[in-house]
């Protein structure tokens, strides 16, 4: 039994408590993956009870290290580890696993356990991650305080994770960058679900992560001081580290050993049984944790107390540096009392494309929030994501703008990261068709309510000659379907300086601001309501004169055709409303008082138009409504014919509307 090598009885156990913890709950659960926490033990072991500095008594301080189980199905492995080193983490939340409302959850999920730092599950999401976090230590240490923000960042990976291609795109721009303070344990146990890692991967790992800047280490998974070894020099290398550990799935099982058979299923309770034997264990015991390794693995209260004691006392003597003060305030949640009172108002009649209104805005906010910091997937020129006048984020210099490269899976994934540091408002831009490229990275920040902030152009058919496979008709209303994501397609100028304000404050989730390429007219607000009705996600921007007898509804650029529409009827003596609708999740967050007097009932002829796929829009105009939209993919020309050949005029709009009333 590979385990008994470890000379230290103590720690012995200690291993060996990990592996059973993790395997009985698997086997209680009826569900899970007991085989890697098994082979990962002595690394978690090492990790937590030396070379991570954490305190389980205050999980959230800013100066600890962070820790991420990038093989989040192997999450039996972290809470075991959280449990046993005096996290609030309970046995019997443990013998809950994968039980409905417990906090120990099929894969481990931010917020939910203490410890936990960001969700897990999609194989290569915690590894990008991970270099987003290690990006927003390193900007706070060079931008507030280097003593205070020394941290480093540590990532347990597996086979699933290396070989998702997301993880290449993060280690190229983490090699790039040489961030430091980053390192991977990636468990090498050549096993898969489906069987021996040889059937899909043979590539030797190392010498790619060697091709992208890293330092490589090797080492056996059960021999501690190599690990030990392995993981102080790491922390002395320049370069983000990769140790690679041949390890042993399902170790101690004596017929499912190095077998998928210890993968992605409970041993079974004869395995099980045998199992306990060979490790010298109780074969009928369950969740069994003895004293002594209660007593050594809960020293890192004292331990963690003690680090953490050190780090406030640094902070009480700093804390009046002006750096340290600001940061103290954001991370806080805190946004400056006057920061919008720069942004820009635009003038009636101006053309000026969304996203260009979007570049004037993120210029006006970043001396205001000098936590705001972004870039963009090679495309800052056309998404308008440039902070002028700031430096770029260059390897050893962090700076405001981020140069992501053609990296738009990690780019997500990396602000999640970022997300994750305190104090740090996070943008990113690029064509809105490549929103797909990102969309486990939104998921996941939608689903752990994270606050990033997306800047998406070349919104519709409207981009023009790049066609169809760059016009996204389809990923408004596939973006609309992800619960806690909110989508903003402002229809001008002043529209998009209000959206980036309702992004600003969103910190509960994500925001996609959704802008034009071409240029849109500015509405003239003295003759029609103010765009701060953004903030309530859609509003009355054009009343009707007389009665109500029709609704028109629009987002983005085609809010100007709603407006040249009810010109046409109302001099016919047709009462007509127009509604920007630039928001369906911030409109129907607003009480049904102001939703009905938005969008009456006893109005049932109302003709929505967007240039994007009609689904969704039946909750809006209704039974008896009309929508103008995309029945089939884009074209390749000048937006102008494009609009006019698919029907997004103002004299469709009327058309469609005498349709209507007959």
């Amino acid at each position: 039994m590979p385990s008994k090598e470890f000379a230290d009885p103590v720690i012995r156990q200690s291993i060996d408590t990990i592996r059973l913890l993790a395997a009985d709950a698997v086997e209680k659960a009826k569900s899970g993956h007991p085989g890697t926490p098994m082979e990962a033990a002595p690394i978690a072991y090492l990790l937590y009870m030396k070379h991570l500095r954490h305190n389980p008594a205050n999980p959230d301080w800013a100066g600890r290290d962070r820790f991420i189980l990038s093989c989040g199905h192997a999450s039996t492995l972290i809470y075991s580890m959280l449990h046993l080193t005096g996290y609030d983490l309970s046995l019997d939340a443990i013998k809950d696993f994968r039980q409905f409302g417990s906090q120990t959850a099929g894969h481990p999920e931010f917020g939910h356990v203490p410890g936990v730092e960001t969700t897990t599950g999609p194989l290569g999401q915690g590894v990008a991650v991970a270099v987003g976090m290690a990006m927003g230590g390193q900007y706070l240490a060079q931008h507030v305080d280097a003593e205070l923000f020394d941290y480093r960042t540590w990532v347990i990976c597996s086979d699933g994770d290396l070989m998702e291609g997301v993880s290449a795109e993060a280690a190229s721009l983490a090699g790039h960058l040489k961030l430091g303070q980053l390192n991977y344990l990636y468990l090498d146990n050549k096993i898969t679900i489906e069987g021996d890692t040889s059937l899909a991967f043979t590539e030797d790992v190392g010498a790619r992560y060697l091709a992208c800047g890293w330092h490589v280490q090797r080492v056996e998974g059960e021999n501690l001081a190599e690990i030990d070894t392995a993981m102080e020099r790491a922390k002395n290398d320049p370069r983000p580290s990769l140790i690679i550990a041949r390890t042993h799935i399902g170790i101690g099982a004596p017929n499912k050993e190095d077998t998928h058979d210890a993968h992605g299923a409970p041993l079974g309770a004869e395995e099980l049984r045998l199992t306990k034997e060979a490790y010298g264990r109780d074969p009928e015991a369950t969740f069994v944790v003895p004293t002594a390794v209660a007593e050594h693995m809960g020293g890192c209260l004292a331990k963690g107390a003690e680090l953490e004691n050190v780090w406030q006392q640094q902070l009480e003597v700093k804390k009046a540096k002006p750096t340290v003060a600001g940061w103290l305030a954001v991370s806080k949640g805190e946004l400056p009392a006057d920061w919008d009172s720069a942004l820009p108002t635009f003038a009636a009649g101006e053309a000026k494309a969304t996203r260009q209104a979007s570049g004037a805005a993120i210029n006006a906010l970043a001396p205001q929030l000098p936590f705001l910091l972004g870039g963009s997937a090679d495309l800052a020129p056309s998404n308008n994501t440039e902070i002028k006048g700031e430096k770029s984020w260059l390897p050893g210099e962090s700076g405001r703008n981020i140069h992501y490269g053609i990296r738009e899976h990690a780019m997500g994934s990396i602000m999640n990261g970022l997300c994750h540091t305190p104090g740090l408002i996070p943008f990113a831009g690029t064509f809105f068709v490549f929103a797909d490229y990102m969309r486990p990275a939104i998921r996941m920040a939608a689903l752990m309510g994270l606050a990033p902030i997306y800047v998406f152009t070349h919104d519709s058919i409207g981009l023009g000659e790049d066609g169809p496979t760059h016009q996204p008709i389809e990923h408004l209303a596939s973006l609309r379907a992800m619960p806690n994501l909110t989508v903003i397609r402002p229809a001008d100028a002043n529209e998009t300086v209000e959206a980036w304000k309702a992004a600003i404050a969103n910190r509960q989730g994500p925001t996609a601001l959704v802008l034009t390429r071409q240029g849109l007219p500015t509405v003239d607000r003295s003759r029609f309501a103010a765009a701060d009705g953004l903030q309530k996600g859609g509003y009355v921007l054009a009343a009707e004169a007389g009665e109500l007898q029709l609704i028109l509804i629009a987002t983005g650029s085609e809010v100007q055709h709603a407006l040249a529409a009810r010109e046409t009827l109302q001099a016919e003596g047709i009462g007509t409303r127009v509604v920007s609708l630039p928001s369906w999740e911030l409109f129907d967050a607003q009480d049904s008082d102001y939703r009905a007097q938005v969008l009456p009932a006893a109005c049932s002829k109302r003709v929505a138009m967007e240039t994007a796929a009609t689904f969704g829009w039946e909750r809006y105009v209704g039974c008896a409504g009309s929508i103008i939209g995309m029945e089939g993919f884009g074209a390749s020309a000048p937006a102008g014919e494009l609009m006019k050949h698919f029907g997004f005029t103002a004299e469709n709009f009327v058309a469609k509307a005498k349709e209507l009333l007959g």
